[in-house]
């Protein structure tokens, strides 16, 4: 009996002894599997913090790295590997793959996407105060440094870097971002935020540098015309006619006895004259595969682009004082909204709609006036007796101008007026396809962001 019973507490020892044993590798295991998943983490938040620092160094600090505990103890490791953005995209990935050092066979692998937001991230941005009036509806999210006075519709948020702020028109003390509409309900769709931090608009003149070495060794590098500026006319197959503009269309108001000329206003209209570009015709010019147009002069653009990323900078020397305007008559259309289609304009001063514009007008492209304004020149009403030539006055008054895209602005925009002179309707709608997806070397604001994360 006595031996039955030794051999039974023995079997029973030995079981509980394996048990034990069993558990503790597996809590072991589980240990390192779950350290190894906590250094892969370790090794993205590395790279973010690259990043943070460098955000367009996407070569340097990747391979393996040795992974330290707060004791300065050597725990694991990670290799990271990383999936540059590819054309008009801010989106990079950052695989990493972790393991302990008891364990290196044991490796788990993190997979996530960051995404850098561009000025294009909003509907219209700007560095000054903001004020749509009625008739404006805006797709999209809106941004000030300033204040904002909406009595339009918005589908999207309204934000403002101020908490209250004295409106210019009216000089009374206002909230961030209001309306003078009676049900505001109606006019904020998706609500109001302020104070909310800034954007950045010093900035760009760093980029527009960039872009310029990045036109005159793979885009297309336009120096100063001699002349007013250059005329860009996009076309479906992939090119573009480059004129230079010799002249402008005339157009003056008399007030009592005197005649305001306007003719040297640059967004007259133009007449052109072919120059040589690069030895070759400067009709049917190749839309660089980078995407960069630069011109030290200033641009008018219209067309249509047909499965092209591309930007035009217009900017002058030195970089930080110049005036290049933008000025856009015509359409200036995509055919495809998914975003293969994408322009990017970028005025180092003004961008205007001219004087000589289209009645019911669209601009397909992300716009940005560096310092300066988006909008439409004010053109003051007079009798049709005071204006040379005759018919001239009937550029004063337009029905429609609809942007799609997004509108970065220094100063305060306006397509239209209190005295009903300019765009009576204005839509602006967002084009959502840029906020991670933005023209070719488009200014970003902000650091990245994780747009998705995985365990591969």
């Amino acid at each position: 009996m006595l031996l039955v019973l030794t051999t039974m507490l023995v079997m029973i020892s030995i079981a509980a002894f394996s048990l034990v044993a069993n558990e503790a590798r597996l809590a072991s295991r589980e240990e390192d599997r779950q350290l190894a998943f906590e250094v892969a983490e370790a090794g993205v938040e590395y790279y973010r913090w690259h990043l943070a620092h460098v955000p367009d160094d996407f070569v340097n600090d990747v391979g393996q790295h040795e992974y330290h505990n707060a004791f300065g103890e050597l725990i694991g490791y990670y290799d990271i590997t990383v999936v540059p953005p590819t054309a008009g995209s801010t989106v990079v990935t950052i695989n990493s793959t972790g393991w302990s050092e008891d364990r290196p066979s044991l490796k788990r692998t993190v997979s996530v996407k960051l995404g850098i937001p561009s000025f294009a991230t909003y509907a219209v941005v700007a560095n000054d105060f903001m004020r749509f009036g009625e008739g404006t509806e805006v797709f999209g999210p809106i941004h000030s440094n300033g204040g904002i006075r909406f009595d339009g519709v918005a589908h999207n948020v309204v934000s403002s870097a101020k908490e209250t702020f004295k409106d210019p028109d009216t000089h009374q003390t206002e909230d961030g971002v209001y309306t003078t509409q009676a049900d505001e309900n109606a006019v904020f769709l998706a609500g109001k935020q302020f104070p909310v931090p800034s954007v950045d608009f010093n900035g760009i003149t760093t980029d527009l540098a960039a872009m310029k070495t990045k036109a005159t060794t793979g885009g297309v590098y336009l120096g100063p015309s001699g002349a007013d500026g250059y005329h860009i006319t996009l076309k479906t197959d992939g090119t573009m006619d480059i004129k230079k503009v010799t002249a402008l269309a005339q157009c003056r108001y008399r007030s009592f006895f005197w005649w305001f000329d306007l003719s040297n206003e640059i967004w007259s209209i133009d007449t052109e004259a072919a120059f040589t570009y690069q030895s070759a015709s400067s009709l049917g010019v190749p839309i660089p595969e980078n995407g960069i147009i630069f011109a030290e002069d200033d641009v008018w653009v219209d067309g249509q682009i047909d499965g092209k990323k591309l930007t035009i900078v217009a900017a002058e020397e030195p970089l930080t004082t110049g005036n290049a305007n933008i000025i856009v008559n015509n359409d200036l259309l995509y055919t495809s909204y998914d975003g293969s289609d994408v322009i990017g304009l970028i005025a180092q001063n003004d961008f205007n709609i001219g004087f000589y514009s289209e009645d019911d007008l669209r601009i397909d492209a992300a716009i940005i006036a560096q310092k300066g304004r988006i909008g439409r020149p004010y053109y003051p009403p007079r009798t049709s007796s005071a204006w040379s030539p005759a018919g001239c006055n009937n550029y004063i008054n337009r029905q429609q101008v609809t942007t799609y895209g997004s509108l970065a602005t220094n100063k305060r925009y306006g397509f239209a007026y209190t005295d009903g002179t300019g765009y009576t309707t204005r839509n602006l709608t967002f084009d959502p396809e840029l906020t991670f997806g933005p023209p070719p070397s488009f200014p970003t604001t902000g650091q990245y962001t994780i747009l998705s994360w995985q365990e591969l």
